[in-house]
Order: structure tokens, then sequence, then C-alpha cells
């Protein structure tokens, strides 16, 4: 997009400028959020194209901080009057306040991924051949294959943020998921399998044929094992998790404790625990909003704060919190980098880029041969998780016993239920194969939702609660 969004305004820039200025003097820090974003997405069900959607929003919102109260109103039209309306409505916040307004974020040249429009190449024809041949190619696989679902989605954001000191910094944010989920049966019993990849990058590499079979051949085989899985034993066991995904479990039962507003508000597990040991020698987990063309990945956060590789918890013990800008003054420290929203509608909050856990020293043979009897959790699906009490139940979508250090027969309907602070107590082998997920990953806090990566190495956790369906 070549046009700025501060010229779809029926005013200078300096005109916007003078009301922003009014609106947050007096006030502890605030800015004018500008976004624009395109949306699509195809659905290729049971041989036939099921749905396409297209969509373009645009808007602005305006917030007024000052000291723990926040005022907010959005728009979805450009021009003065509805900003004036806006300050109007936002500037009672500062009502017998008087505030200094806090230094503006640093400034940064560098990009971690392209600006190109993803929508636009390939083509709608081309990705909807992309999605027949998907179908296609799984029905081939065997009589046992009953669905098959294939999705391709694409985003591309521009966002501009004018603030206080008249400094106006801007960021284009292409964004692309692509998934495939099939169904297998025996007579009658049927089992789903998924796999699913995207990044801030266009859709090339889902073009290459090796790449979209890669993808298809770890659904159908996820489905596959899934058909032929025995009910899940109930009770306490010693669980090694898989490296990549499973580090979801980290992002819910240790992550959402670990942003700076819960701490603040000490309504966190985690809260007054800064300096202490809050997970076992040889933990260390990060949130990094700086990796290249990553799902979580932003070059600047929804405040103009330069995302950074903050380190959370370092050897066991707790370093750090994510911080937006407000939280940060607040709690006396520097913001990280993670003040983020949902769109133009929203006000910023802290929240997670890519967080993960660091490499150890073990080979993810030597955690699963250390393990007499336990549970193999390869992936995950949906969980639940208490901020305040840590209480966590994550099931499990890929799962298998493991017996005297053998993975032997895959299970169904293993429940992992603990606390996110004990849980990190028990681990007591950290894997040297640390990766990050796919690019799949989509986080929800107090009705926002954000695209977010998750990471970890392959972890031994001595005796887990597991909830089971075994007679």
């Amino acid at each position: 997009m070549s046009i700025s969004l501060i010229d779809r305004f029926d005013v200078s820039q300096a005109e916007l400028q003078g009301v922003l200025d009014d609106t947050l003097r007096g006030a502890d820090d605030g800015e004018l959020y500008l976004e624009y974003r395109e949306g699509e997405s195809l659905s290729f069900d049971n041989g036939r194209l099921k749905g396409g959607n297209f969509g373009i929003d645009q808007g602005f919102g305006l917030r007024a901080v000052a000291g723990e109260a926040v005022g907010f109103a959005h728009a979805d039209d450009f021009s003065i009057a509805a900003l004036r309306r806006a300050s109007d409505a936002v500037s009672t916040v500062k009502s017998g306040y008087s505030g200094t307004q806090a230094p503006p974020p640093k400034g940064t040249n560098e990009r971690l991924y392209g600006e190109e429009n993803p929508i636009g190449s390939p083509s709608f024809e081309e990705k909807v051949k992309l999605l027949q041949a998907v179908d296609a190619y799984l029905r081939d696989q065997g009589e046992d294959v009953r669905q098959v679902s294939a999705t391709v989605g694409a985003q591309y954001q521009v966002v501009e943020i004018l603030r206080a000191d008249g400094r106006l910094v801007r960021d284009v944010r292409p964004l692309v998921r692509f998934n495939v989920s099939v169904v297998c049966g025996e007579g009658d019993r049927q089992e789903s399998g998924s796999f699913g990849a995207g990044g801030r990058t266009g859709f090339g590499d889902f073009m290459i044929e090796d790449t979209w079979k890669g993808i298809a051949d770890k659904a159908i085989a996820q489905a596959r094992v899934n058909l032929r899985a025995v009910p899940a034993p109930a009770g306490a066991f010693d669980i090694v998790l898989g490296s990549g995904w499973p580090g979801v479990m980290l992002h819910e039962a240790v992550g959402h404790g670990l942003e700076g507003d819960f701490n603040r508000k000490k309504t966190s597990a985690f809260s007054g625990l800064m300096g202490t040991q809050v997970a076992a020698r040889g933990v260390t987990v990060v949130d990094d909003g700086t990796l290249s063309q990553r799902r979580g990945s932003l070059t600047i956060d929804d405040e103009g704060t330069p995302t950074n590789r903050t380190v959370l918890i370092e050897d066991g013990t707790l370093v750090g919190y994510m911080q937006d800008r407000q939280n940060a003054r607040l709690m006396g420290v520097e913001a990280t980098g993670n003040g983020r929203r949902q769109s133009y509608a929203y006000a910023p909050m802290p929240r997670m880029t890519n967080t993960m856990m660091l490499g150890g020293d073990h080979t993810p043979d030597e955690i699963l041969a250390s393990v007499k009897d336990g549970i193999y959790a390869v992936s995950f699906g949906g969980g639940q998780v208490d901020i305040t009490s840590g209480k966590f139940v994550f099931g499990c979508t890929e799962a298998y016993r493991i017996r005297n250090g053998k993975v032997e027969e895959p299970l169904k309907g293993a429940m992992l239920i603990g606390n996110g602070p004990d849980a990190m107590h028990r681990v007591s082998m950290v894997g040297n194969d640390v990766a990050l997920d796919t690019g799949i990953g989509m986080c929800g806090k107090n009705g926002q939702g954000v695209p977010v990566g998750v990471g970890q190495p392959h972890l031994r956790m001595d005796r887990i609660t597991v909830g089971g369906t075994e007679a």
C-alpha cells in the first residue's frame, strides 16, 4: 500500500496532531492508532469449495492513559469529526488528573518480515487448485479416508501510530495460514487428524508440492494413529512432552501468568515471586517477538515499541514479566514491546509474542528411555487455565503409552491436569531439540485474539495427573 493512512483523514497531519495534543495534555501516555486490514479465507470440504470470504476493515483507536485509568474510543471513519468526538470521550479520563507525559518508545530500523500482500499472489484460482490437489491427494491414500477439509487464510495489515511528540511509526504485517484436517474410519469408528503451518510470509512455499504433501501426510498420519488408539489410563504418570507445538501448554499454564497486568494487580499465581525459584533448575523461558517471519513476531508492538527477546524464567528463577507501556510505568520497569491489540477497536494490553522454553542437555531418546511407565504427549488440542490459581487442564490430540523406555500403543482421551507453577518444578529433563510450532497459534485474552508462536524441546515432567477414559 503506497498511501499513508494518516493521509486518509480529511485534514492535515498537523491538525490531527493538534487534536491528539489536546487529548493527551495532562495524561501520562496515549496514542492515535490507525489500521487498514484485508483478510481472505478459502475452505474446501468434501470435494468442493465450501466457503470463500474477503473483507476490508479500517479505522482508528484513540487512547489516553491517566495513572491506572484508560480512556479509549474508536471509529471506522477517517474524519476529523469522528476524531474530535473520540477525543471528547477519551479526555474525560483526565478529569482531576495531572500527569507527566511518558517518554516515547525507542525507534528501530529493523524489519522482521516483508511488505508484500499475500492475498494478491498467488491468485484465487491458484489457491483453489491447491485445495483441490490436497483433497484429491488425501482421498487417494486409502479407503479409510472419509472426509477431507483444507483451508487457506491470508491477512494484510497496515498499522500507523501517531504519538504526542509528533513521531509517526508504521508497520506492514503479512500473515498466512494453511490447514488440513482428515477423518479416517474403520467400521463405525472414526477419528480425525490435523496439521497446519503459517507465518508472516507469502504463500509461495505452500504452493510447492513437497510442502503441501508433507502437511497433508502429517494430518492423515495423526488420524490413523488415533484410529488405533486405546483409552488412556487415569492416575499420576511421568510425562514426556514433544518439541514444538506442545509448548502451547507452557504458553497457557505459565505464559499468561507472566504478563505484567496480572502481576501488577496481583491476580497471577506468580505475583510477588520476582527473584525466587518458580521452576526446576535448567528451565529457561523467553518471549521473543524478534524472530524473522514467525507468526507471533512484530517489528513494533501496537504502541510503537520495538519487540524484544525477554527472559522470563532463567535457570528456574523468575527474572521478568512481559510489559506494555502502562503496566511497565506503574511497576517502575521498562516496556518490553508486548503491548498488543486485536484491532483498532481495542486498547492494547500485555500479550505474548513467541513464547518458548530453551533447550537443555538431553536427547529425546534419552528422555524417553528414562521413563519406566508414562505417557508421551506429542500434540495438544484445547485447554483451560485459571490465571489466579495456575490450575490447568489440557487435552492431548496425539499421545502414546511409554513402557520401559519404549513408545508403545497410542492413547485416546488423555487429559493432563495440574498447576502451572507446580508443573514447572516437576521438569526433570530438558531436551536439546528446542523447536517452534509450525505457525498456527492464536491466543485469546479478555475477548481479544492475536497470533502467537509457542515452542519448547522435549521435556520430562514427573508425576503429572492424567485424566483418562480407560475402564
